[in-house]
């Protein structure tokens, strides 16, 4: 098993589509994902449980990733997140 911190670092959050991009990534892989945040713990694979987190930016999750090919799915799953879901932007514009 795999548990990793990570930051929401895109200015807008865990909203709409990057939860939906993080969904779709983890359901690519066999191992099991469930994300804990505020003490809840929430199916990775489940676009409505990763809504209900409402997760902004400045907010710690910590992964928890189990299964065959655990080690690929948290690469992944920690790169998505860490890149900001492709929505981080500098004060430059």
């Amino acid at each position: 098993m795999i548990k990793e911190k990570v930051t929401i670092v895109n200015d807008a959050g865990l909203h709409a589509r990057p939860a939906a991009a993080l969904v779709k990534l983890a359901s690519k892989y066999d191992s099991d994902f469930f994300i804990h945040m505020y003490g809840y713990k929430v199916n990775g694979k489940s676009i409505l449980g990763v809504m209900t987190l409402a997760a902004e930016q400045g907010a710690e999750l910590e992964l928890e990733i189990e299964g065959k090919d655990e080690e690929e799915a948290a690469e992944a799953i920690i790169d998505l997140i860490n890149s900001g879901f492709g929505e981080v932007y500098d004060d430059e514009g």
